[in-house]
């Protein structure tokens, strides 16, 4: 039970606030019980205000979602491992590639990744540009 003291019209009350079921409390005044019927309290939805907080720059959208490629036989499809921006691409169609090389450069939660080509062979297609916007499973790059 919580206790306050008050003082009203120069006498003093010690005032006991108990346990509220069902809007009903037990009070104890100057060491005299009572149940208190409170008043039935009407919730109403939270107003929701938009409030800008900051002069950051207004969030791009959602990153179209590019259409990924089914690899034909030998074919490797490299694919974006997680949402991001092509920051470097570092070979040309045609090319020829070793499976070590870093065919390109994803920049995801500010830190650059390095793709791997995954496999010896030839740049068949690449299907991004420098500073696109990637979703997981983009299709960056296929090798044969």
């Amino acid at each position: 039970m919580k206790e306050y003291k008050y003082k009203i019209n120069g006498n003093d009350y010690t005032v006991g606030i108990g346990d509220i079921e069902n809007n009903v409390a037990q009070v104890e005044v100057n060491g005299v019980a009572y149940s208190v019927e409170l008043p039935e309290v009407k919730h109403a939805a939270p107003a929701i205000k938009r409030v800008v907080t900051s002069s950051a720059a207004p969030v791009a959208a959602a990153p179209a979602a590019k259409p990924t490629v089914k690899a034909a036989a030998g074919e490797l499809v490299i694919a974006s491992p997680l949402p991001g921006v092509i920051k470097e691409i570092n070979v040309k169609e045609g090319q020829q590639v070793k499976a070590a090389d870093v065919v390109c450069i994803l920049e995801a939660m500010k830190m650059g990744n390095e793709i791997h080509a995954g496999k010896d062979g030839v740049v068949k297609s690449i299907n991004v540009a420098k500073e696109d916007s990637v979703l997981e499973g983009t299709t960056i790059m296929v090798i044969a």
